[in-house]
């Protein structure tokens, strides 16, 4: 029930302005004037929803999972720029001007005064380049910390300007209980935006952590582990992540997402796989026992606790490991009986990790590129594979849970569904993060 009543309550928060302004709003005009207003207005409480679907807040993205809410979020935010885009072409009256009120009749459409106007303008043209930006992130190969930094002051402005041009320029906007509504909406938004850049590392500051060793698993694979400095440690789930900040402020934007591959019971130490990809991950080895780190989580619902099914199957490709070696881990730990079985999928043999102790019973792997002598799995992680390694009651009894490249996830979902798994018991998560 907790995704249907987070949409629920997304589309009345979405919707309200737009319901309150029909009450409060004079004569109606020609519709396609009051679809240009109608499309700004959900422009505007759609972009002030973005700030809450950032995924930083756990009632929302452990709820549905945090691939879940990033996919909505670019979502709605790709539609709230359609709906701005179209919003100011749709008017078709002649501008005309004057001190507001300006129309006693409230027939006007806009306004000719330039400083209202060009508030809307600006949040125009900066919403485009904002969804531009994160569309083409990848491409263009910037750091992670430079984008999210641009892209939360962006928003900030964004907001901050379509409230001053819908009040100020708004047939609706104007009115007091819609400036009061307006006002609140954007001081939510904005707070939830000082909450994640403010209140979360001043919590942090609180609660620091020390780097108690960092060990390399393969050529390009390590494993560091933190302590808790002066505290209880952390509570969370075997499959969750945390974004991890090492060696930095914790008001820094140095902090990236990583899965938790140790276990709760095994203590309060917490330890991840982290394999060099980006300009973080490619200094780990540089790191020194006792630097301070920064955790802020845990996030996720790729967790098996409280599942009642007769078996668990995790399937990892590359680094995707870490969550699921988490969840093996808790379960031996904890004399989990039920059936498990891990199918791990590689490149090469050298990027296998954890091998000594993943053992051979019940753990498939796959190699890619194999040498000579390899005597396990050879090729990707398929369906033609996960056939010979699952039987029909395990395919439709047991729970699935994956991790890895968007390709071998999108495969095995799809496989999964064919072969009639209910989509309830098919975890995963996506990550498009350095």
């Amino acid at each position: 029930m907790k995704p249907l009543f987070l949409i629920m309550a997304y589309l009345v928060a979405v919707t309200l302005p737009l319901i309150l302004s029909a009450w409060v709003g004079g004569p109606p005009r020609p519709f396609h004037q009051e679809l240009a207003s109608g499309l700004g207005i959900l422009a505007f409480s759609m972009v002030l929803m973005e700030f809450i679907l950032s995924g930083r807040f756990k009632a929302i993205s452990n709820g549905v999972g945090l691939d879940v809410t990033m996919r909505f979020h670019q979502m709605m935010a790709r539609t709230a720029l359609v709906f701005a885009l179209l919003h100011p072409f749709l008017y078709q009256g002649t501008p005309s001007g004057g001190q507001r009120p300006w129309d006693p009749t409230r027939e006007l459409t806009i306004t000719t005064d330039f400083s209202a106007l060009s508030t809307g303008i600006v949040a125009y043209l900066l919403l485009a380049s904002l969804a531009l930006l994160a569309i083409g992130r990848t491409q263009l190969d910037y750091k992670y910390e430079t984008w999210r930094l641009l892209h939360g002051i962006g928003a900030l402005l964004i907001a901050v300007l379509l409230w001053h041009h819908t009040v100020y320029a708004g047939r609706y906007g104007s009115q007091p209980v819609m400036t009061w509504v307006w006002l609140a909406m954007t001081g939510v938004a904005v707070g939830s935006l000082l909450t994640v850049y403010l209140l979360i590392p001043l919590l942090q500051k609180a609660r620091p952590w020390r780097v108690a060793s960092v060990t390399q698993l393969t050529p390009k694979q390590w494993e560091v582990t933190v302590k808790p400095d002066g505290h209880s440690g952390l509570d969370y789930k075997a499959g969750q992540f945390v974004w991890l900040n090492v060696g930095n402020s914790p008001f820094s934007m140095k902090e990236n997402p990583f899965s938790i591959c140790s276990a709760p019971a095994a203590g309060p130490e917490i330890s991840f796989m982290i394999r060099e990809l980006g300009d973080f991950t490619r200094t780990i080895g540089q790191i020194k026992t006792g630097t301070v780190a920064y955790l802020d989580g845990a996030y996720g619902n790729l967790s098996i606790d409280g599942r009642t099914e007769p078996g668990v199957a995790l399937i990892a490709g590359g680094v995707g490991l870490a969550p699921l070696l988490g969840i093996l881990r808790q379960m031996r730990l904890t004399g989990d009986s039920r059936e498990v079985k891990l199918i791990y999928g590689n490149r090469v043999i050298d990027q296998v990790a954890y091998r000594d102790e993943l053992g051979a019973d019940d753990v498939i792997y796959v190699l890619s590129e194999p040498p000579e002598t390899w005597q396990g799995e050879t090729g990707v992680i398929d369906a033609a594979l996960m056939d010979r390694v699952f039987s029909e009651r395990e395919f439709s009894e047991w729970v699935f849970v994956m991790c890895g490249p968007r390709i071998m996830m999108d495969v095995v979902e799809d496989h999964l569904i064919n072969r009639g798994t209910p989509s309830h018991r098919i975890l995963s998560e996506r990550f498009n993060y350095d």
